[in-house]
């Protein structure tokens, strides 16, 4: 039996195909966001049976998470990204205690119990300077790749010092700095240093290790080690980063975690 978790982004849509008997993934697929979520979910759904020989009526229930996810219109259930993560997170890494999600568009924070019920969660989903946004905007004016910025950063040896909060005023920072003569791998250093603070300083309180990453963000090379800075502590990626949100969906599509079925 197949269960799927659609997880409808703010920069990406991700799928996943569990096997509920097996306690397996089997397929998987990330696409860029688009205008029609529901037309990309549904393209993206279709694409992974077709790829893998699986029809239709196998798939027993679909779980829509993310921001779009009540625009999944053929999803049984929509499940906040909150509780997916914890599900995806858990499965891959259960000894987590404290999850960071960073995306395009927010990051979260989320700290599990003993059980690996959420504690508490912070989410930011207002400010850029704390997303993956701010990596785009800082590739784009340095005319490189996303992937390139950890090499970049690698070869800092004087970090840059981002001050502003607001994403339209740090690139106005950034190209001052540019023009003063700081080195594109000291700001992209301190980009990421900028970025990885914000998150840390979501936390009330001191986090509790281990600490896992998950997100389009933790493909970043240099991002893990910026948080792990930040956090003081060892940060650690979890298989699969961006896709999560969605495998926890569809584990709970097959009834694990909650108990409930979606559907069918």
């Amino acid at each position: 039996m197949i269960s799927a978790g659609i997880d409808a982004g703010s920069r990406t849509m991700k799928a996943v195909l569990w096997n509920r008997v097996e306690k397996r993934i089997v397929a998987s697929a990330v696409a860029d966001q688009g205008i029609d979520q529901d037309a990309l979910a549904r393209s993206l759904f279709d694409r992974l049976l077709d790829e893998n020989a699986i029809q239709r009526e196998s798939v027993r229930a679909i779980v829509a998470t993310g921001y779009g996810r009540k625009l999944v219109s053929f999803a049984d259930r929509a499940v906040t990204e909150i509780t997916c993560q914890r599900w995806g997170v858990r499965r891959q890494t259960p000894e987590a205690r404290t999850i960071v999600d960073i995306g395009g568009q927010d990051s979260k924070l989320i700290r599990l119990d003993e059980y690996g019920g959420v504690a508490e969660f912070s989410m930011n989903d207002r400010c850029a300077a704390g997303t993956g946004r701010f990596l785009e905007v800082v590739a784009t004016r340095l005319g490189a790749k996303i992937d390139a910025l950890g090499r970049l950063a690698a070869e800092s040896q004087s970090p840059a010092h981002i001050s502003s909060m607001c994403v339209v005023f740090a690139e106005t920072e950034i190209v001052g700095l540019l023009a003063s003569g700081v080195s594109p791998h000291d700001i992209v250093a301190g980009v990421q240093a900028s970025i990885a603070g914000r998150v840390a300083a979501m936390s009330a309180r001191s986090v509790e290790s281990p600490i896992v990453f998950t997100g389009d963000v933790a493909l970043v090379p240099g991002m893990t080690e910026a948080l792990a800075a930040a956090f003081q502590q060892p940060v650690a990626v979890v298989p699969k980063p961006q896709i999560t949100a969605a495998l926890g969906a569809a584990l709970l599509a097959a009834g694990e975690g909650d108990g409930r079925v979606a559907g069918h």
